[in-house]
């Protein structure tokens, strides 16, 4: 199955212990949102979190946003209360960080099969050890997974690495595993959230290499994401072109196009249909 025919341009975490955090997302201009019950909430304020974010996501109204709730590992005290708490607000999915392999999925696949309010939940993982990246292949295979998000803080943690760059192998391997299974994959956060050139920047090299989009710790991340990860008039422009000069070429007996000098066949016309897409799927999901 293939998760990726919504946007996931912007993905913002949301302490799930912040009321206001909370109501304020309802009207941010954002894709998705990931509910974070883990890093973002201190050990004393756990269970109260997750009590605040069960009533809120079972009452609020979040639009069209994707709703992903990040629970604690159940090697903590509070997954799986998390899980047979949450699970009740029926969110669109379950983001259980530090997986290292399929087993871990499938754990959390069976929790969930044995709730039927459950029924239409997906699984995401959080990419943030070397294992997991290692085994990113088996995990993206294993039963409801729908998306991955990369952890770059703690992949860097865990490598010792200083720099992007040092990690670029770890995210295209985890990307090469979500495109092998159509799941989504989105890039990891940019830390210095004032820092709207560097973003800016990351933000083009996560398109550049395939991502659908990037994780945001900062609502001022928000308008730069979206830019980034959405088709420019140019490339829909471009994109229309080719899909015209290619069926020209069809019907004319021809299998390949020119267009500004370069050749176009049936896989640049595939890209070209994708950009169309998700521009439409774009502006709808911005409408409503």
């Amino acid at each position: 199955m293939d998760h990726r025919a919504r946007p996931y341009r912007s993905v913002l975490y949301i302490p799930g212990s912040k009321p206001r955090a909370l109501e304020k997302a309802k009207g941010l201009p954002i894709d998705a949102i990931i509910f974070d019950l883990e890093d973002a909430v201190a050990a004393d304020e756990k269970v109260a979190a997750r009590d605040l974010l069960t009533e809120t996501l079972a009452t609020a109204d979040y639009g069209p946003r994707a709703r992903i709730v990040r629970i604690n590992g159940f090697d903590t005290d509070w997954g799986a209360a998390d899980l047979d708490t949450v699970a009740a607000a029926r969110p669109e999915a379950i983001l259980l960080p530090k997986v290292d392999d399929a087993a871990d999925i499938e754990a959390l696949a069976a929790r969930l099969d044995a709730r039927p309010e459950t029924s239409e939940t997906t699984i995401w993982a959080m990419m943030e050890t070397p294992m997991g990246c290692l085994n990113a292949a088996r995990i993206a295979a294993a039963p409801r997974m729908a998306g991955f998000v990369m952890g770059t803080n703690d992949l860097a943690k865990e490598l010792g690495a200083r720099t992007r760059g040092a990690m670029v192998t770890a995210l295209q391997t985890c990307l090469l595993a979500a495109r092998a299974h159509g799941l989504v994959c989105v890039d990891g956060v940019y830390n210095a959230f004032r820092d709207e050139d560097g973003l800016a920047a990351e933000c083009a090299e996560g398109r550049d290499f395939g991502f659908d989009g990037k994780t945001l710790i900062h609502p001022a991340q928000i308008a730069v994401a979206n830019a980034a990860f959405a088709p420019t008039e140019d490339e829909i422009a471009l994109a229309r072109r080719q899909i015209a000069a290619y069926e020209d070429a069809l019907r004319g007996g021809q299998a390949v196009a020119v267009v500004d000098g370069k050749i176009v066949e049936n896989l640049h016309v595939d890209t070209a249909r994708a950009t169309i897409a998700k521009a439409q799927a774009i502006a709808t999901l911005e409408a409503a």
